[in-house]
C-alpha cells in the first residue's frame, strides 16, 4: 500500500492524489493549478503517473482546484470511474464546462495578439476544450452517499463524510486490506467552518490510521461571523450612501450562494435599504444558485425553515440577474449598488471588467470575502498595490478595499485541530492544499502523530 501526492503539494491549489492497493490505483482529485503564468505551465506538465493506469478516481468537490484537470485526465487515457456526490457531479460539470469555454477564449485571444505582432511562435492551444469536458463527463458513473460504504472491489471500500465546505463537498475514507493488513486512509478534502447558512457544519471524521489534511488557514483564525456579516452591511450601507459600487468578487460556487443569503437577511432585518439593487452578473454563479435549489438535501435546518415558510433562500427585491454580455458591459453606467461577479480571486470572468471601470475610483468599494492565491490580482490589491494591471491595461487602486475573513469556506487552525483531534490517533498526518507558512504553523499544533508536508510528487508506503 502505498500514497503518492501529485498536487496541492506545499501549495494551495492542484489538488491531486493517489492510493494503490491490491493492484488498483485510487486516484483522490485531480485538480487545477491556479494563480500565476508558472502555474498555468505546471497544468501542462507530466501528471507524474499514468492517467491510463488510473481505476477509480474519488473526488472530494467541485472547485476548479480539485476537479479541474480531469478533462485533460480523460483525454490522456483515464478509463476508469468517477465517484462523487449527486451535488457534486452537477457543479463540476458547470465548473468543467465554464473552465473549458475560458481556456478555449484565452487561447483565442493570444493567437490573435501574436498574429498582431507576426509572431512564429507555435499557436496557443488550451489545456483542454469543450469537447474533451463533455467526453470526460461519461466517467461519472457512481453516486456517494455521505456515511454509506461503498465497496470499489474486493479489498477496497470508500465512505463520504459530509465536509460542509461547499454543496455535495465531502471528507472521503478509504479502507484498504491487502496482505493481511488493514489501513484506513482519511481524506479531508476542503473542510467548511462551524455555523455558516445554507449547509450543516462538518460531520464527525472517523477514526483512521493516516490522515490526509487541508492547511490552507493552518496558520491563522478567522473573524467570527456576526461581526463579519455587520462589516459586510457597513461597507455596502457606507459606499452606496456616496453613490459609489461595491464590487464583490465571489467564487460561483457556495460563496456567492451565502452572499445572496446574508443580503436576503439583511434587508429582511431592515439592516440594509429596502431599495438597495444587487447586480448577480456571473453566468456561472447563476446556474450554480439553481442547482443548490435542485439539492435542498444538503441543506441545514436554518436554511430548510426559510424554505418551508416558502421564501427562497437566495432572491429578494432589488436582486438582477445578468447573464448576458452586453448587460454586464450596460453595468459601467451604475452607481450605488452592489455587483457580484467571478472569479473570487480576480484571476477570469466579468469581475476584472468591473474593476477597470472603479478600481480608479475613490468613491468605489472592493470586498474581498474569500481566499486570494499568491500571484492572483486579488492577492495584489489585498496586499496594497498602487497600481494593477487589469485585461492589459494600468488601473490605479483608489477605491476603498475591504478584505472580510470571517466568511471564508475553509476551516481555521482551530477547527482544523478540532476535526484531526476526532480522527483518533493517526500514525502519520499528511498535510497539503497550504502555503509552507500556514503547515508549518499547524504542524506545531499537532500532537500525538507523525507529521509529514510532502513535495510534489513524493510517494511514502502505508
Amino acid at each position: 500500500m502505498r500514497i503518492a501526492f501529485h498536487g496541492a503539494a506545499r501549495n494551495v491549489t492542484g489538488s491531486c492524489h493517489l492510493l494503490e492497493c491490491r493492484g488498483k490505483r485510487i486516484l483522490i482529485d485531480c485538480g487545477l493549478y491556479q494563480g500565476n503564468r508558472e502555474m498555468d505551465e505546471e497544468n501542462r506538465n507530466d501528471f507524474g503517473f499514468d492517467p491510463a493506469s488510473i481505476d477509480y478516481l474519488l473526488l472530494t468537490h467541485g472547485h476548479l482546484d480539485h476537479c479541474g484537470r480531469i478533462p485533460l485526465l480523460h483525454r490522456l487515457g483515464f478509463k476508469g470511474t468517477i465517484l462523487t456526490t449527486a451535488a457534486t457531479r452537477e457543479l463540476t460539470r458547470l465548473v468543467l464546462l465554464d473552465s473549458a469555454r475560458i481556456q478555449e477564449e484565452e487561447a483565442r485571444y493570444r493567437n490573435y495578439k501574436a498574429s498582431k505582432r507576426r509572431n512564429r511562435e507555435e499557436p496557443a492551444e488550451p489545456l483542454y476544450d469543450t469537447l474533451d469536458a463533455l467526453n470526460s463527463l461519461g466517467a461519472f458513473a457512481d453516486i456517494a452517499s455521505f456515511a454509506q460504504a461503498h465497496q470499489l472491489c474486493p479489498g477496497i471500500s470508500t465512505t463520504f463524510y459530509d465536509a460542509g465546505h461547499i454543496l455535495g463537498s465531502a471528507c472521503i475514507l478509504v479502507e484498504m486490506e491487502e496482505g493481511g493488513r488493514q489501513h484506513r486512509v482519511l481524506f479531508s478534502g476542503d473542510l467548511g467552518c462551524d455555523g455558516r447558512a445554507i449547509l450543516p457544519d462538518p460531520a464527525r471524521p472517523p477514526h483512521a490510521d493516516t490522515v490526509v489534511m487541508e492547511s490552507t488557514y493552518g496558520n491563522r483564525l478567522h473573524k467570527s461571523l456576526a461581526p463579519s456579516i455587520e462589516e459586510f452591511y457597513q461597507a455596502i450601507a457606507t459606499t452606496v450612501a456616496r453613490d459609489g459600487n461595491v464590487l464583490v468578487p465571489s467564487f460561483a460556487l457556495e460563496r456567492t450562494q451565502e452572499l445572496l443569503y446574508y443580503l436576503r437577511e439583511g434587508i429582511e432585518q431592515g439592516r440594509l435599504p429596502s431599495h438597495l439593487r444587487v447586480y448577480l452578473d456571473s453566468p456561472m454563479a447563476i446556474s450554480a444558485t439553481q442547482i443548490f435549489r435542485r439539492h435542498r438535501e444538503c441543506f441545514d435546518e436554518e436554511t430548510w425553515e426559510v424554505v418551508a415558510a416558502g421564501r427562497d433562500p437566495f432572491d429578494f427585491p432589488g436582486l438582477e440577474i445578468v447573464r448576458d454580455t452586453s448587460e454586464s458591459m450596460a453595468l459601467k453606467q451604475v452607481k450605488g449598488a452592489v455587483i457580484i461577479a467571478g472569479s473570487g480571486m480576480c484571476t477570469g470572468g466579468r469581475i476584472r471588467h468591473h474593476l477597470r471601470h472603479n478600481l480608479w475610483r475613490p468613491e468605489a468599494s472592493v470586498v474581498f470575502v474569500g481566499y486570494a492565491a499568491g500571484g492572483t490580482l486579488a492577492r495584489q490589491i489585498i496586499e496594497g498595490a498602487e497600481t494593477v494591471r487589469v485585461l492589459h491595461e494600468e488601473v490605479e487602486v483608489n477605491a476603498e478595499i475591504h478584505t472580510i475573513g470571517g466568511f471564508s469556506a475553509h476551516a481555521d487552525q482551530r477547527e482544523l485541530l478540532k476535526w484531526h483531534a476526532l480522527t483518533g490517533t493517526p500514525e502519520r498526518t499528511f498535510l497539503v492544499h497550504g502555503e509552507e507558512m500556514a503547515m508549518q504553523a499547524l504542524a506545531g499544533q499537532l500532537t500525538g502523530t507523525t507529521v509529514a508536508m510532502p513535495r510534489l510528487h513524493q510517494s511514502f508506503t502505508l
